[in-house]
């Protein structure tokens, strides 16, 4: 039986992470796009900010535990 290395454990953690994000600013975009449709591109032009965000920093994280290991 093979043995898992703690930077796959890890990168798989960075991975459901960072999709956990983008999926709940996803979601409380749609909420809130819902609620006031007028201010809608206010509102997906954050979301759009803050996922290229997260997903920077787990890219950065991916590239540390690749480094790392």
């Amino acid at each position: 039986m093979e043995q898992i290395s703690f930077t796959a454990l890890g990168l798989g953690l960075i991975i459901i992470g960072v999709s956990l994000g983008i999926g709940k600013i996803g979601q409380a975009a749609m909420e809130a796009m819902a609620r006031q449709p007028e201010i809608a591109s206010k509102i997906q032009t954050a979301m759009i900010i803050i996922a290229a965000l997260i997903e920077g920093a787990g890219l950065f994280a991916l590239v540390l535990a690749w480094l790392v290991n």
